[in-house]
């Protein structure tokens, strides 16, 4: 029999432990852990626009193969930081990040590509810098002047790591989508160089959740908006009813969709509160089968439950959302009693 001890352990850092187990940052080497790879690089994009540093995202499937993520903010000063070891941005006193995946980031990009480059424009000069497995290839190197800001991140996922590496066009197309309802400031533009001629789609919803409530099978004229920031649970709260569609609730937290949660109960606490009285129990469970809506919270803390985190746990995120949710639906019905007699006669 053979003895096993300390000198049979063998110690991974850096790629080498992502490369070993891919699966723990990205969920899988599959279809769906490829996407997610790219959106661990979309992230950093998306949040420089959340928070005023950017206004523009695009993603390009390139005709080799790849992907290109380019925004026009001011690049990080540790960029090459990132995409080499794994990093954790410090806090910034204010400031909500309302992205959340994983949270691997860049390092876990460059270390299951095979090749990755990164192109950072600031201060008139463009400067380039190449990677390799997560391995630093080509330093950052200037190459010559520019006259924008921005960052494009370049980068080929290694095809001994995935199943497969051909990135999907709708599965990106419904992402960007997404994150586009439910965070208006976001505009992306998807570019498919695979295909002739290459095809174009722009994703910017300044309506918001209407559009999205809208795009459910929802009335938009018939749609009630609620918006709160409550610093009990510390973060944002942004909903959008409508009370015909059958589309159901649909519920988000840092735009990571989730089934359960207590947005997700706090929202129908608020209703129940508001509607019961008026309309009788009765009509609520009617009315609760017919509406079609969206809870988005941000938060500077999400809790997640759930080995793959389905589920929101944030206690103060319950009251705060039942309430905000009960004074606007009374305020809608005083404001709407026409509109609030013909729900209370839809469930007799």
């Amino acid at each position: 029999m053979t003895e096993y001890n300390a000198a049979h352990i063998q110690v991974l850092e850096g790629a080498a432990a992502v490369r070993r187990r891919p699966g723990m940052y990205i969920g899988s080497t599959g279809a769906r852990g490829l996407h997610h790879l790219l959106y661990e690089a979309l992230d950093p994009a998306a949040d420089a626009v959340l928070q005023g540093r950017a206004s523009r995202i695009e993603v390009t499937l390139t005709a080799d193969g790849g992907a290109r993520i380019s925004h026009d903010g001011r690049p990080d000063d540790n960029l090459p930081e990132q995409l080499t070891r794994f990093w954790t941005p410090p806090r910034q006193t204010g400031l909500r990040v309302h992205l959340t995946r994983f949270g691997t980031g860049l390092f876990v990009v460059s270390a299951l590509s095979v090749r990755l480059e990164a192109v950072e424009h600031r201060d008139g000069l463009a400067v380039h810098h190449t990677y390799a497995r997560g391995e630093l290839l080509t330093p950052p190197t200037e190459t010559g002047a520019t006259d924008r800001t921005g960052t494009t991140i370049t980068f080929h996922p290694d095809p001994e790591i995935f199943e497969t590496v051909a990135f999907d066009y709708s599965t990106l197309a419904d992402q960007l989508r997404e994150l586009a309802l439910l965070n208006r400031e976001l505009d992306f533009t998807l570019v498919d160089e695979r295909a002739a001629p290459p095809r174009t789609e722009r994703f910017h919803h300044l309506a918001g959740l209407v559009d999205f409530t809208t795009r459910l099978g929802g009335d938009p004229a018939d749609t009630l908006t609620v918006e709160a920031e409550d610093d009990r649970m510390g973060g944002t709260l942004d909903i959008a009813l409508s009370w015909t569609g059958r589309g159901g609730v649909h519920c988000y937290a840092n735009s990571l969709r989730t089934s359960d949660g207590t947005h997700l109960t706090g929202f129908r606490a608020g209703l129940r509160a508001a509607l019961l009285p008026r309309l009788g129990r009765h009509a609520l469970r009617t009315l609760f089968g017919e509406l079609t809506a969206v809870v988005s919270v941000k938060l500077d803390d999400p809790d997640y439950r759930g080995c793959i985190r389905e589920t929101l746990g944030n206690h103060p995120v319950h009251a705060c959302t039942a309430e905000a949710v009960q004074h606007a639906v009374e305020a809608w019905l005083a404001e709407h009693p026409e509109r609030a007699a013909e729900l209370a006669g839809a469930g007799r």
